[in-house]
């Protein structure tokens, strides 16, 4: 909602703008004053809306013709004043005046004014206000309402303003078709958000708990038994499919919302859309949707207990067969108050755990936000906001403390590491990533022609992590791998290559050359063990040049023979403690890393890191190469 409105005087000569504005601000009736009032500026503190307010008067005579326009074009709501003893002036409503603002291409909202009620004939006692406005509004929907004062009695000359204040803080126009007398499809739309927002058990109605805690949420009171049963009154005598017997439906509330607007009230409906992040185009506010957080360099974003706590209660309420998976009707329920599915246009649910009929379980269904808060955690937090997250957003998040602290200190406090998959293609790459999560294995090639990545949670010493797995196809490699800052995303390379392949390996050893990665924790992977194993077409073989490298020979495994050596937990470990999957030489070379290495040496392996370090030294010793011990203090096994 904005700080201030600026409301400007139109009409004819002598139809009394500059007397109203002086009785307003006199609290009485001045009989002469000047033709044109400076402008008055109104402090907040003694509006009701605790809004600056800026009063502007005009003139019409010719020489004052372009202030006028100036005037009119900053304005946020127009003032059209004409005299009730004076029909000429109220025909020059729809005449010249409103004719007059859309020539500017200005489109803010506008109140008639009928000024000098005291000088009423009575021959006029046969009409109403009604009869006279409603064909104006009917054609100048710009037209929020009209009212009659008298600036000499004075009489409702303060109710002028307020009207002029509530026509730009809560205008009728986004909300209300005054022609039809129905709300507006985008209205329509944010109430039933707001509403299936409020259905906390997701029952389609809203019983008088829920009614309270929106209430609460909007107004900061509840309501009181006998209010609440009044309400229904109201509704079941106006609107009877609009309550049942456990509470307010769908078409309740909505029925709700058209009456406060058709009697005025329309600050009640725009308290409400604005609590739940409307704006006043009825479009969520950026700034509600994603508030700035900062993460500095070498830092990742993850969900915070809460943000793990809010992703795990709304599994449950939408998980309505009970059956510990949301399966694609009940996750198409879950993002119906969010544009839809985030993952739409990826390969979900393929990227996270399942069941065998492709049901999303509670396991894959954090992983999945653990994955998609890791990549773009602005998208975690639009999702938040979408689907109902009370309070501030940026609590379901935390910023992780930099990867060069965390090796500093020997503790490892990140949940989420990234690893990016590199291999020839036919190399095993999908297979592998698919054997993470436990998905059936299959001989039939497809061609990597997007980026892929998989999530899944690793146990390492009573612990729960997430890794996540994605795997790049040839004509990505200079995207990633060319890229500081995607790289610097990154916790470890895997290279894969198949042992039953004699250009497989070289393929890899091109691309390190290429990229010139020594400065990258890496891991060799040889799948399909299964196979015979062949020599491979390159100068040395893969066990020799990761001896070169001063890393561990490659680790052997088969999808297919569901022989997995422990990959995964052994990729989680060594991504926390990346030190021991980096070739020596560039350590060496680097003044930071080596004083990380005599760090460690001085004063031992404790933590989360011994638990990543312990596995990182079995494979060691199981595949040959460089020790972890040696890759830490330049000792041999």
């Amino acid at each position: 909602m904005r700080n201030d409105v600026r409301i400007l005087l139109l009409g004819d000569e002598g139809v009394g703008k500059s007397t109203l504005i002086t009785t307003l601000i006199k609290e009485s009736f001045v009989a002469n004053v000047q033709h044109v009032i400076p402008e008055v500026t109104i402090p907040p503190e003694v509006t009701p809306d605790n809004i600056t307010t800026h009063i502007v008067d005009s003139s019409s005579r010719p020489e004052s013709r372009d202030q006028l326009e100036n005037d009119v074009r900053k304005a946020h709501v127009i003032c059209i004043v004409y005299a009730i003893d004076d029909p000429i002036t109220f025909s020059r409503l729809r005449s010249y005046w409103l004719p007059y603002i859309r020539s500017l291409g200005v489109n803010v909202p506008v109140v008639l004014v009928g000024n000098k009620i005291d000088l009423r004939g009575i021959d006029y006692s046969n009409k109403t206000l009604e009869d006279e406005v409603l064909p104006i509004m009917n054609e100048f929907k710009e037209v929020e309402t009209c009212i009659e004062c008298s600036a000499k009695q004075p009489l409702n000359v303060s109710e002028v303003f307020y009207f002029a204040q509530k026509a730009v803080l809560h205008p009728t126009a986004p909300l209300y078709d005054s022609r039809e007398h129905v709300l507006k499809p985008a209205c329509v739309e944010a109430l039933q958000r707001i509403f299936n927002l409020c259905d906390l058990d997701k029952d389609g109605v809203l019983d008088d708990n829920e009614l309270n805690a929106f209430q609460i949420k909007c107004f900061n009171a509840p309501l009181q038994l006998q209010e609440l049963e009044a309400v229904k009154e109201v509704v079941k005598e106006h609107e009877p499919e609009g309550v049942n017997d456990t509470g307010l439906t769908e078409t309740g509330f909505l029925f709700l919302h058209t009456l406060f607007i058709q009697r005025g009230r329309l600050e009640t409906t725009w308290t409400v859309l604005r609590k739940f992040g409307y704006g006043d185009d009825l479009t969520l506010r950026e700034s509600f949707l994603c508030p700035r957080i900062e993460v500095p360099p070498d830092c990742s974003v993850e969900l915070s207990p809460k943000g793990y706590q809010f992703f795990t209660e709304l599994f449950q309420v939408f998980d309505k067969d009970k059956d510990s998976a949301l399966k694609k009707s009940e996750l198409d329920a879950l993002f119906k108050t969010s544009p839809g599915n985030p993952w739409a246009h990826t390969a979900f649910p393929q990227t996270t755990i399942t069941t065998e009929l492709g049901a999303v379980t509670l396991q894959g269904f954090l992983a999945q936000w653990s994955m998609t808060t890791m990549l773009d955690y602005q998208l975690t937090l639009r999702y938040l906001a979408y689907l109902g997250f009370e309070g501030d957003t940026t609590t379901a998040i935390k910023v992780t403390r930099p990867r060069k602290v965390d090796r500093k200190k020997g503790k490892v406090q990140r949940n989420v590491f990234l690893c990016y998959v590199f291999g020839a293609p036919r190399s095993g790459k999908t297979s592998l990533l698919r054997g993470f999560l436990d998905k059936p294995f299959s001989d039939q090639y497809e061609p990597t022609l997007r980026p892929f990545g998989v999530v899944n949670s690793v146990e390492i010493k009573g612990s729960e992590r997430y890794l996540v797995l994605e795997e790049y196809g040839t004509q990505y490699e200079a995207e990633v791998l060319g890229n500081k800052k995607k790289l610097d995303k990154c916790d470890l390379l895997v290279f894969v290559f198949d042992s039953s392949d004699v250009s497989s390996f070289s393929y890899l050893v091109n691309l390190r050359k290429q990229y010139d990665l020594d400065h990258m924790p890496s891991v060799f992977v040889a799948t399909k063990s299964d196979a015979d194993l062949v020599l491979q077409r390159h100068d040395v073989q893969p066990d020799v040049y990761c001896r070169h490298l001063g890393l561990a020979a490659p680790i052997n495994i088969s999808v297919k023979s569901r022989q997995m050596a422990d990959l995964f937990n052994i990729l989680t470990a060594v991504a926390m403690c990346p030190s021991v999957a980096t070739p020596p030489g560039y350590l060496e070379a680097n003044s930071s890393a080596v004083r990380m290495r005599r760090y460690l040496t001085a004063v031992g392996i404790t933590g989360a890191l011994l638990a990543s370090c312990l596995l990182a030294l079995r494979i060691y010793r199981q595949h040959g190469g460089q020790t972890l011990l040696g890759s830490i203090t330049g000792d041999r096994q």
